[in-house]
């Protein structure tokens, strides 16, 4: 497997190099408004450290970015009054990763909306900072 890249976009967002709508943050975590959703509220959870993907992640680097994933899924739910929600998590080329730094994807669903194509579409920038502010105040209140 290739050696992780220190140089991906997300590496840069955890380094303050490129923005980001940041959702939730801990020391071992961070969660953010993909800029491209495929459903008002896509988001994603990435681990602070070096990982790659799953096939590198230590088995608490993975658990704890599902605890994370869990909390925002279950957030996504009231602030987005979905009726469901879609993980995804991809690992290298052939299984589709794009970005090689590990995260999942957490989109918010509604019955009889399909998702839009991935990468589609950009967002308006005011649509994604009033998306995260809500989801980040949904997240401090429990």
């Amino acid at each position: 497997m290739p050696a992780y890249d220190p140089n991906n976009v997300f590496a840069k967002i955890l380094r303050g190099e490129l923005p980001s709508y940041k959702v939730y943050e801990d020391d071992r975590a961070f969660a953010f408004l993909d800029i491209m959703p495929r459903a008002p509220g896509h988001t994603l959870v990435i681990p602070k450290g070096a990982v790659r993907n799953i096939l590198d992640a230590t088995p608490n680097d993975f658990t704890h970015v599902m605890i994370v994933a869990q909390k925002i899924a279950q957030a996504t739910m009231k602030v987005f009054g979905a009726d469901g929600v879609t993980l995804q998590q991809f690992n290298e080329k052939a299984g589709g990763q794009v970005v090689y730094h590990l995260h999942v994807h957490i989109i918010p669903r509604k019955d009889g909306v399909p998702m839009k194509p991935p990468a589609s579409e950009k967002e308006k920038p005011e649509v994604l900072s009033d998306h995260a502010n809500k989801l980040a105040a949904a997240l401090k209140a429990g």
